[in-house]
């Protein structure tokens, strides 16, 4: 079965549309063993939610060691910081530690503080496209706003400075490289996520002495009197903050720029939001439902268990493909339209159950008011027409750059 579907991931037209070959697996293997990907590639809602609803057999922890067995004994022994270092995160563990773990991270989300960064959010926008527009009459969307505005965003929840960004940026690509193939990793790509990640580790532990010399309002000074107390040990306070920028900032940027893509490929959609820009939140479901930059979940499986006729055996990998099962017609009637008037919509873009993305509500803040503003402001943008650049990632789809052309009405601000 490898030998007939593998080559549907594994082709370099696959990271530029992997909706056929999810369509193709959802009808024919749903249930199927990639070799190519070290796991069982799980295509079906209904799967997908069955997992992500089950940590007691489908666990998050261990997924970092299953994944470094692609690599020798001996190269394994040299990436022990990067194993170390993951099996602390709040993305790695399950309860009871998972539970303490998000009951920390989870005060920094709280409802009111969403609002107090509207404004703040709003102004950062408007004058990123400001100066995005006043150039050349385009705009690289990915380059000008959707890395700065979540960078900027999150570091100053953090309490880094936003001057930084671009050296985060270079860790966070450096550090997802390592999951961007499923279930395998190259030793020299998981050497280059443990370099890239020390240097994170570095800056953040610098950052924490800091703090504790001088306490601020910001979620490192939160996270290392929280050490002091005896709530979280060393190593999950820096793994903390780690996952709380590349999760808080590169998913993020990835789907405003797939989002830009569904709604200029289908300019009645984008007719609908520039006529009325407060559909924007609408709009934002259906992005993430449509082509989410989260492409796949991945748990371990702690015993033996049965999914639809296919049994599994303890202590592999399950990758419920988030992608595939947005797309699942039994869930969603004429997946492949993009509607911002569909519903329900219950999409799987920020997961479900006890990971469901914490940050989701700030995103879903940072996506409104962006499209918002976009709509509003730039109603002629369109698609340059040059080759896209997808980048080659299994877990995180997105693209390089996303050039837009404006008309030249919109140029002037």
């Amino acid at each position: 079965m490898s030998a007939e579907f593998d080559h549907l991931l594994t082709g370099a037209g696959f990271f530029a549309d992997p909706y056929p070959a999810y369509a193709t697996l959802r009808e024919h293997a749903p249930v199927y063993w990639s070799e190519a990907w070290g796991g069982w590639v799980l295509t079906r809602y209904d799967d997908a939610v069955e997992i992500l609803h089950d940590p007691a057999r489908f666990s998050s922890a261990g997924r970092i060691d299953y994944l470094l067995h692609s690599v020798s004994a001996a190269e394994r022994n040299r990436l022990d910081a990067l194993a170390t270092h993951y099996r602390a995160g709040i993305a790695h563990v399950d309860p009871p530690d998972h539970t303490r773990l998000r009951t920390l991270v989870a005060r920094f989300f709280l409802p009111k503080w969403l609002r107090s960064m509207e404004p703040t959010i709003a102004a950062l926008v408007d004058g990123l496209l400001s100066d995005a527009a006043s150039g050349d009459g385009g705009m690289d969307l990915i380059r000008d706003v959707a890395f700065p505005m979540p960078a900027i965003v999150v570091l100053g929840l953090i309490g880094a400075p936003v001057e930084d960004r671009a050296r985060f940026r270079t860790w966070a690509l450096g550090v997802n490289e390592l999951f961007a193939a499923g279930g395998r990793v190259a030793p020299e790509v998981a050497a280059r996520a443990q370099q890239h990640l020390a240097e994170l580790r570095a800056y953040i532990e610098d950052l924490a002495a800091a703090r504790r010399r001088r306490p601020q309002d910001d979620v490192i000074t939160a996270l290392t009197q929280d050490l002091d107390a005896g709530k979280l040990s060393e190593q999950e306070m820096i793994s903390t903050c780690v996952t709380l920028f590349v999760a808080g900032h590169d998913t993020t940027t990835n789907v405003i720029g797939n989002g830009m893509i569904a709604l200029l490929r289908h300019r009645e959609q984008w007719a609908r939001l520039t006529a009325a820009p407060d559909l924007a939140p609408a709009a934002v479901e259906e992005i993430m439902r449509f082509d989410t930059s989260v492409q796949r979940g991945w748990r371990m499986t702690t015993r033996p268990v049965q999914i639809r006729e296919q049994e599994i055996p303890a202590g592999v990998m399950v990758l419920p493909m988030f992608g595939a099962a947005n797309r699942d017609p039994a869930q969603f009637p004429d997946p492949d339209r993009f509607d911002m008037a569909r519903t329900p919509n219950r999409h799987l873009g920020f997961g479900q159950g006890i990971h469901f993305c914490l940050g989701a509500p700030l995103a879903r803040l940072e996506m409104t008011i962006l499209f918002q503003q976009l709509a509003a402001r730039f109603p002629h943008l369109a698609l340059t027409g040059d080759a896209l650049q997808w980048r080659h990632d299994v877990a995180l789809r997105g693209v390089e750059s996303l050039r837009l052309t404006m008309d030249s009405r919109e140029g002037v601000l």
